[in-house]
C-alpha cells in the first residue's frame, strides 16, 4: 500500500483536487498550512474554495506555524486516519517569513526547519499525501525573494519526493505518474 504520495502540480493545475480525491476514507485529517490574511479578501476566498469542496467528515487542523505541522507529523501512528497537507509551498512561505529570510537571515532556521520536515514525513506511520507546488517549470523571477522562494521549494519537493513511495505531476487536471508505489528511487 501506498503510505506517502506527493502530489506537485502548477497554480490552479487541479493538484488540491486530486489529492482529495486520493483519500476514499471517510475520515481523513486535512492539515492547512496557509496562513490567514484577513485584509486579502482573494486569499481568504482560495481558502473557503478549499473548504467548501471537503467532505463534512473530514477534519481540518490549521497549522500555519510550520513546527505544528511536523509535531502533527511526527506524533501518527497506524492506526490515525489519513492525513492530506495542503500545502508544502505555503509551509514553506511561513517558514521563510519566521526567518526573515527575505531579508537575507535565517538560512540555517530554514534548512533545519526543512530537513525536520522532510524527516517527518519519511517517518509518518500514517497514510500521508503531500500537496505542492511545481515551480520549476516556469520563468526565472525577477526578484531576489522570487528567486528564494523557487529555489527552496524546488529543493524542498526533490528531497520529500525522494521519501514518498508515489509522486504525481498534475497538469491542466491530468495526473502524470512520476513514481509508482513499489518503484525506485
Amino acid at each position: 500500500m501506498t503510505r506517502r504520495t506527493l502530489v506537485l502540480g502548477g497554480a490552479r493545475s487541479g493538484k488540491s483536487a486530486h489529492a482529495e480525491g486520493l483519500l476514499a476514507e471517510d475520515v481523513v485529517t486535512y492539515v492547512a498550512t496557509a496562513r490567514r490574511y484577513p485584509d486579502d479578501a482573494d486569499w481568504e476566498l482560495r481558502i473557503a474554495q478549499h473548504v467548501a469542496r471537503r467532505p463534512p467528515t473530514w477534519t481540518t487542523v490549521e497549522a500555519p506555524a510550520p513546527s505544528d505541522l511536523i509535531a502533527l507529523l511526527t506524533a501518527t501512528s497506524e492506526a490515525d486516519p489519513p492525513i492530506l497537507v495542503d500545502d508544502v509551498a505555503t509551509w514553506l512561505n511561513g517558514v521563510l517569513d519566521d526567518a526573515g529570510a527575505w531579508e537575507g537571515h535565517g538560512m540555517g532556521q530554514v534548512d533545519q526547519e526543512c530537513a525536520a520536515l522532510v524527516h517527518a514525513v519519511a517517518t509518518t506511520r500514517a497514510r500521508l499525501v503531500l500537496v505542492s507546488a511545481e515551480v520549476g517549470l516556469g520563468v526565472v523571477p525577477s526578484t531576489h525573494s522570487g528567486r528564494l522562494f523557487r529555489d527552496h521549494l524546488g529543493s524542498l519537493n526533490a528531497r520529500l519526493a525522494e521519501v514518498c513511495d508515489e509522486v504525481l505531476l498534475v497538469v491542466a487536471g491530468i495526473p502524470l505518474r512520476l513514481r509508482e508505489p513499489g518503484g525506485s528511487r
